[in-house]
């Protein structure tokens, strides 16, 4: 590692650093970043909101990040007075007792206004994950100059896009890169969750939020029930969290294929790596199939209300992440009412009857990958090291 300078005088028990994620996905995150920075500071005290991964840490969660995941505006105003309740708690113990440093990760909506009086306060506030300004809300630009003193940016092009608003930023690449192999080893994913080494494996991934597992789990599975039709052969595997296996379970129930859909707790890389191909909630999880290098077809839908001001407010022709990265229309994205069974099915099918088609796709998202692949923990500790440094 490269000299701490400066900020190497704060690696002692002192360095106490808040951090809070709302989301499984940001909690994967965030305890990689943990990991790093315990290399630096391993004395380091971290607390805040946080999940299983960063718990296994030696994070101290006050709240779970279930408790602030919620999916569109209209699910976050049902939720509103629970979820603003923990933010002003925790912003009243802040301002008490300030941490040595406050690190967001992602959910810029709940971070944002708690960096900023944070940072009032003269606290060091970073935010990992940057608000996708180039999708949707650019005017969220002058509440991130407001409320943060750096931007951790898990894409390559965000940096230049923050510095034109006057924004510090660092590309420190995905996470999520680093821990995908270049090359998944599709026999032993099959070996490790039982599944036959040649049979054709068909990834349902409905989400792990409530919200996207209640709207997407049913058409999923009835997708499934017309690919069977069409080709008995097909397996299907399913990764899910122990608080959504009941909904899981009830779809499978309704589509009767409980002897045909293999349902795992966790899992979803093994799943991902272990599949031909994924039907899949757009979300994180649409870039870790991309980075497993397996074709999928990309599936959205949420709240009417919500849809429709999200839409309204969308900047980019596509909602999925390896079709924003690449810039490019690589994979189908079926949105709302386009999510029907039957489309769902036969695009699924579209991609297993089109090898060359899958081995084009397969050269862009190692591409993808290369370009991502930065080592996070490392380069976003060093990032941190000189804003604390300031």
């Amino acid at each position: 590692m490269a000299d701490a300078g400066p900020a190497s005088t704060r690696a002692t028990a002192d360095l106490r650093v808040c951090m809070v994620a709302a989301e499984r996905s940001g909690d994967m995150l965030a305890a990689l970043l943990l990991q790093g920075m315990q290399k630096t500071w391993p004395l380091m005290q971290a607390s805040g909101i946080g999940g299983p991964r960063m718990d296994a840490t030696g994070f101290a969660s006050r709240w779970s990040c279930d408790e602030l995941s919620v999916r569109g505006l209209v699910e976050a105003l049902w939720r509103y007075r629970h979820i603003n309740g923990i933010r002003q708690t925790l912003i009243q113990d802040l301002l008490a007792a300030p941490p040595s440093l406050y690190v967001g990760i992602d959910a810029s909506d709940f971070n944002l206004p708690v960096e900023r009086l944070l940072r009032q306060k003269g606290v060091p506030t970073v935010q990992l994950v940057c608000p996708s300004i180039w999708a949707w809300r650019p005017e969220r630009v002058q509440k991130i100059r407001e409320s943060v003193d750096h931007v951790l940016c898990i894409y390559p092009f965000e940096p230049d896009l923050l510095a034109q608003h006057g924004i510090d930023g660092t590309f420190v690449g995905h996470p999520v890169a680093d821990v995908i192999a270049l090359e998944p080893d599709r026999l032993k994913a099959r070996a490790a969750l039982g599944l036959p080494p040649e049979a054709p494996i068909v990834a349902l991934l409905p989400g792990s939020r409530p919200s996207e597992v209640k709207g997407l789990a049913l058409p999923f599975l009835q997708a499934a029930q017309w690919m069977r039709q069409q080709r008995p052969e097909l397996k299907f595997v399913l990764p899910t969290l122990e608080l959504l296996k009941p909904v899981i379970d009830a779809a499978i129930a309704q589509t009767g294929l409980q002897s045909h859909v293999q349902v795992v707790l966790g899992q979803s890389h093994e799943v991902q790596a272990a599949c031909d191909v994924a039907l899949v909630a757009s979300g994180t999880a649409t870039l870790e199939t991309a980075l497993h290098k397996r074709p999928m077809v990309i599936a959205y839908k949420m709240q009417w209300l919500s849809w429709q001001i999200a839409n309204r407010q969308r900047l980019l022709p596509w909602v999925g992440l390896p079709n924003i990265l690449c810039n490019d229309s690589l994979v189908p994205e079926f949105l709302q009412e386009q999510v029907r069974p039957k489309a769902l099915a036969q695009a699924v099918l579209r991609w297993l009857e089109d090898p060359v088609a899958v081995a084009h796709l397969q050269g862009r998202f190692t591409d993808l990958h290369h370009q991502l692949r930065q080592d996070m923990p490392t380069l976003a500790t060093h990032a941190i090291q000189k804003v604390i440094a300031a």
